[in-house]
């Protein structure tokens, strides 16, 4: 089959001679239609017909690298190849690419998911995963864990729902089950503010709907030109992260009693804001979680992070470091999806606006 993988240290490329993935018994395969661009770098991910392209890790590793900013068309693969040199991935060849969309080709004897073969389906796979290589996104045909995927509607194109995974997987561990707020099903009595950091990305999109739906005063920033994206997608009030002060203005705004942060873009000056905007009220205890390993500067805030790689609830390396399984955060996120899919299904969660691209797999060095 055709695949984008890492050959080695050097080489990231389009090969036609691909193995395809194994079907494991708790797993199901997959023949992609369209995967998405990571939005963590990107407030607009960018789908393409048939076959299209994801880079797991691109944020990480400007981060390593101490760096910050779009990596874009020939830079691409310098970047890729770094993130093998520093040690993100151990493995060759290896598949890269998380969010996907496709139709179900197979079943694994042990799978329990309401699915079918021809059901179309949304989800995320383990891309860049040294401790099984050929689960990324980027390849004609790949193996999703049972649980981790929902149901593409009638009325939704395959490329919108291909934006979904991360955003529905990151959102859950970090609103729900760290931050451990009212979930949608379940909404707050009294609305309580929400800064969510980031808003105008595919995760902070979702996000937003989800706090929405969860009874809370959303607030959130991005720039002026997506003000618009964002109030229709539930946000109270959006403020403009260039703007001078915005940290205090958001803390003035909320009267000194935002509690509860979600910092989606996770990179040094997201973290001042933030840190700036929260209550300085010492009880009770203000949260702070991140997507990303980051310094809150703060001692009397509670801060930390999620690592959405931890929804198969398998050990995996990352930054250097070996992870352990936390089978926890997998029957959550199983539980979390199957809620999210049936907002889907009945319109009350929209995916992030798609962009759609072109050339396949071939059009990841262009993206």
């Amino acid at each position: 089959m055709k695949a984008l993988v890492f050959q080695d240290e050097n080489t990231y490329k389009v090969v036609d001679n691909a193995k395809e993935p194994s079907l494991r018994p708790d797993y199901v395969k997959v023949k992609v239609a369209a995967v998405a661009l990571n939005p963590s770098i990107s407030p607009v991910p960018k789908a393409c017909q048939c076959l299209t392209n994801l880079i797991a890790d691109w944020k990480a590793v400007e981060e390593v690298q101490g760096k910050v900013g779009c990596i874009s068309g020939k830079d691409n693969t310098q970047l890729l190849c770094k993130c093998a040199k520093f040690n993100m991935l151990i493995s060759f060849p290896t598949l890269q690419g998380c969010d996907f969309s496709g139709t179900v080709v197979e079943i694994g004897s042990d799978v329990k998911s309401d699915v079918k073969e021809g059901d179309r389906i949304w989800g995320f796979v383990h891309g860049c995963n040294s401790s099984n290589p050929e689960d990324g996104a980027f390849a004609e045909y790949i193996v999703a864990k049972d649980g981790l995927f929902g149901k593409v509607p009638d009325f939704m194109r395959m490329e919108d729902a291909a934006t979904l995974g991360v955003a529905v997987g990151a959102n859950g561990q970090g609103l729900y089950q760290t931050l451990k707020l009212p979930f949608p099903d379940q909404p707050a009595e009294k609305p309580f503010p929400l800064l969510i950091y980031g808003g105008s990305t595919a995760t902070g999109t979702i996000a937003i709907q989800l706090a929405k739906l969860s009874g809370l005063q959303v607030i959130t920033t991005a720039s002026p030109s997506n003000f618009e994206l964002l109030r229709s997608r539930g946000a109270d009030v959006v403020f403009d992260y260039n703007e001078p002060e915005v940290g205090e203005n958001i803390r003035k705004f909320t009267d000194n009693n935002l509690k509860y942060v979600y910092d989606i873009i996770s990179l040094a000056p997201s973290v001042a804001i933030c840190a700036a905007s929260i209550s300085t009220a010492p009880e009770p205890k203000a949260q702070y979680t991140a997507l990303l390993p980051v310094e809150f500067p703060r001692e009397n805030v509670d801060s930390g992070f999620t690592m959405a790689y931890s929804c198969w609830g398998k050990p995996f390396r990352r930054f250097g470091i070996q992870w352990p399984a936390k089978p926890e955060d997998y029957e959550f996120t199983v539980k979390f999806i199957k809620l999210v899919d049936g907002l889907i299904t009945e319109g009350k969660i929209v995916p992030h606006p798609a962009t759609v691209g072109t050339n396949g797999l071939h059009g990841i060095l262009d993206a």
